[in-house]
C-alpha cells in the first residue's frame, strides 16, 4: 500500500469509516471507579478471549488519589464475560504482595497448553523503577503474586523504567511491546525515582519498546520502536498500547500528552507499521478522538478482534475528574 494510500485510509478512519473514531461517552461503562473526583480512576485495560470455551477475560487496574489509602495502583483485578460488556469476579492481585508502591497495567494472555501468563508491571522496590514481570497459572483465577519471575527491568533495559506490556504472538515469536522512560538532561537518580514514579516529574520522555521472545519467559530487548514527537500534542510521551492487524499492515492505538502536566491524563492517538519495528504517526496535528469531560483523559485501548465485530476498551475522563472503564462495539 502506497504512503498516499495510507494517509486517505488514515482519513478515513479518524472520519468514522471504519467505526473507530466515536463519542467516548457513548461507550458501555464496564468498571465504574471507587469514588467521584480526580485520581480515583479504573482502567489500563487488557483484554483476551480463551481459545477454549469463548470466554472474554479482562484485566484492569484500580486506583485512588495519592494519599488515600490504599493509595495508587493498589490492586489490579481479573474479571470474566460471555458477551463482553457484563463481568463477573475472578481475581484479585495486591500491590502489597508485590511490595510495592504501585502497580500498573498487566498483560493476560492464553497459552497453547492451556495455562495462563500475567505479566504484571509495578514500581521495582529496589530501586523505585518501573518494571515488568511474569506469572504463571492453570487458570486466571489461581494467580499468585508470590510467584513473579522477572522479565524486563530498568537495568536490563538501560532505562528509567519499563512498564504497560502489550503481549501477542506472530507466526509463534512472542512481542511484547512496552512503554518504557529515558533520562532527559542530568537529572540525579533520586530527582527522578524518588518519587517512585519518573514518569510524573518531567525528568524523562516516554517511549515505545519492543521485546521478543520465543518462550515467553526469556525475552530480548530490541528497543524503540515509537518516540514521542519533536513537539506538538504528544511530545512528552507517546505509549502504543494496543496493535493489530488491518487491510495488510499493522494498526496502533498510543498514548500521548504535550508535557508531564498532563500525564496520568493522556489522549489517544493512531499510528501504524508495515513491520512492528517502525511506526508512523497518522494524528500529527491533534488526537484521534476527543473527550470534552474533565482534563480530557482517553487512554489506554485495548482492542479484542471477535469473529464478527471488535471490541474496543478505553480508560475515560469522566466530568467530575474520575475515570472509568468503558468498551465500545464496531461491527465487521
Amino acid at each position: 500500500m502506497s504512503e498516499r494510500l495510507i494517509r486517505q485510509w488514515a482519513a478515513g478512519f479518524s472520519n468514522l469509516h471504519t467505526g473507530f473514531a466515536f463519542d467516548p461517552n457513548a461507550g458501555t461503562v464496564v468498571v465504574e471507579p471507587t469514588a467521584q473526583g480526580k485520581g480515583y480512576w479504573v482502567g489500563a485495560p487488557s483484554v483476551t478471549q480463551d481459545p477454549r470455551d469463548g470466554a472474554i477475560y479482562l484485566v484492569y487496574r484500580v486506583r485512588r488519589p495519592r494519599g488515600v489509602e490504599p493509595d495508587r495502583g493498589a490492586e489490579i483485578h481479573i474479571v470474566r464475560s460471555l458477551d463482553g460488556k457484563s463481568f463477573e469476579h475472578v481475581w484479585t492481585g495486591y500491590k502489597d504482595t508485590l511490595n510495592t508502591t504501585s502497580i500498573e497495567r498487566c498483560a493476560l494472555v492464553p497459552q497453547d497448553d492451556g495455562t495462563w501468563v500475567l505479566y504484571p508491571s509495578y514500581v521495582d522496590p529496589a530501586d523505585g523503577r518501573w518494571r515488568t514481570d511474569r506469572l504463571t497459572a492453570a487458570t486466571p483465577s489461581e494467580f499468585d503474586f508470590a510467584d513473579v519471575e522477572p522479565v524486563l527491568t530498568a537495568a536490563d533495559t538501560a532505562t528509567e523504567g519499563v512498564k504497560d506490556p502489550f503481549v501477542f504472538q506472530v507466526a509463534g515469536l512472542w512481542h511484547m511491546i512496552v512503554s518504557y522512560a529515558t533520562q532527559e538532561g542530568n537529572a540525579s537518580a533520586e530527582s527522578m525515582h524518588g518519587t517512585n514514579d519518573a514518569y510524573n516529574t518531567g525528568l524523562i520522555k516516554s517511549r515505545t519498546g519492543l521485546a521478543t521472545s520465543e518462550d515467553g519467559r526469556h525475552w530480548i530487548w530490541e528497543g524503540e520502536i515509537f518516540g514521542p514527537s519533536a513537539d506538538g500534542w504528544d511530545c512528552y510521551c507517546s505509549r502504543i498500547g494496543t496493535v493489530w492487524r488491518e487491510d495488510g499492515i499493522w494498526l496502533g492505538l498510543y498514548d500521548g500528552s504535550a508535557s508531564v502536566e498532563e500525564n496520568y491524563e493522556e489522549r489517544v492517538g493512531l499510528a501504524y507499521s508495515h513491520d512492528l519495528r517502525h511506526w508512523h504517526r497518522v494524528t500529527r496535528s491533534g488526537p484521534l478522538m476527543h473527550q470534552p469531560h474533565a482534563s480530557g483523559a482517553l487512554r489506554y485501548f485495548d482492542v479484542l478482534e471477535l469473529d464478527d465485530r471488535k471490541l474496543v476498551y478505553y480508560e475515560t475522563a469522566r466530568a467530575d475528574g474520575s475515570h472509568d472503564l468503558r468498551t465500545h462495539e464496531v461491527p465487521t
